[in-house]
């Protein structure tokens, strides 16, 4: 079986080979086959994201924009119809090694000594670099800012101890030195860091507080979604707990906060999905795209709502204690009160005290 990038031309049809990002090298020589009349008629984009699977639609749509798909001997766009018969070249070469390169990004810092340092992270911000996204994370921000940061396996990740997802705001704790990334990565290991959010989810929830403990693992179905159930129920799962509390209700939905003993992906999120009271915002895992209060439909909030609202921890070097607050986001706070207007509740600002 051929490969795409493998030493020697090969011509045939597409389907017949395995295409993927081969390892760097300087020699890549690209693959070549005629297109079968029977596919005439579709778009080059997805005739050769089709046949080579190994290959994402954006990674194909950036090869050909590259001049690395060439018809006919020609550079072509994606949006090329295919007539038949064409002969195709395909140079899959890799990606170029993403890096953590410095930003020019303002952070607001809630706390910071000679050990670490915890930003107010906003919604839309990538922790570090990742598929797709390389320029604007935090890391980025840090690097930009002159910031010393702990040595990591991964080089996307200097600092980083935890993660908050992209479209979560609030408190994130990063580590300036190898020491203090050893010891705050054993603390939450050992949940010895309290961390506590605050989350809208839609509908009401039957009780003033509760707990979930459901296992968490990748979903099989939609591989960008977790799913929780009973550990028995599920391969491959690890154990979670998230603890709330009903802080008020606020007509179709009810303000909680939460308390994470676990540190799994999607967590709250996932979990409150499985109690079919998704995060407001959140329509990956089922939440409405927008709220309504009788007649009256609020604006999409256009993110999740699910803010990390505390850190309460150990300094790794003196042990004193620390607890750290970020104040709710302001498109957040906005949106509850809209919602409380439209719920007749009043004002809400007594109900986050210690939070704004």
């Amino acid at each position: 079986m051929g490969k795409c990038g493998s030493a020697g031309p090969r011509t045939g049809r597409l389907s017949d080979v395995l295409c993927y990002n081969p390892a760097v090298s300087s020699s890549i020589v690209p693959l070549e086959f005629f297109v079968e009349p029977v596919e005439a008629g579709s778009r080059l984009d997805r005739f050769v994201a089709k046949h080579c699977s190994e290959l994402s639609r954006a990674r194909v749509q950036v090869l050909i924009d590259s001049g690395l798909v060439l018809v006919d001997g020609k550079p072509a766009k994606p949006s090329q119809k295919l007539k038949g018969k064409e002969r195709i070249s395909v140079q899959p070469l890799p990606r170029p090694p993403l890096k953590a390169e410095a930003e020019a990004i303002p952070l607001e810092v809630l706390y910071e000594d000679e050990d670490l340092i915890v930003v107010n992270k906003p919604a839309g911000m990538n922790v570090h670099a990742g598929a797709g996204s390389s320029k604007g994370t935090l890391v980025n921000a840090l690097l930009g800012r002159g910031q010393g940061l702990s040595n990591s396996a991964d080089i996307l990740r200097p600092g980083i101890v935890h993660r908050l997802d992209k479209d979560t705001s609030g408190a994130i704790l990063i580590a300036k030195n190898d020491f203090a990334h050893q010891k705050l990565a054993e603390a939450f290991r050992t949940r010895g860091i309290e961390k506590t959010y605050l989350a809208l989810v839609q509908g009401k929830l039957g009780a003033k507080k509760g707990r979930i403990e459901l296992a968490i693992a990748r979903d099989p179905k939609a591989r960008v979604k977790m799913t929780a159930r009973p550990a028995s129920k599920l391969a491959n799962a690890r154990a979670a707990r998230t603890d709330w509390l009903v802080l008020q209700e606020l007509g179709p939905a009810t303000l909680v906060e939460v308390q994470l003993h676990t540190g799994r992906t999607h967590q709250i999120r996932v979990h409150f999905s499985a109690l079919k009271r998704p995060v407001v915002g959140d329509t990956l895992y089922g939440a409405s795209p927008q709220l309504a209060v009788g007649k009256t439909k609020l604006p999409a909030l256009g993110r999740q709502f699910l803010h990390a609202a505390r850190l309460s921890f150990a300094q790794p070097r003196t042990e004193k204690q620390i607890t750290v607050t970020a104040p709710l986001a302001p498109e957040l706070k906005t949106y509850l009160e809209k919602l409380a207007a439209a719920s007749g509740v009043g004002k809400i600002d007594a109900l986050l005290t210690g939070y704004l």
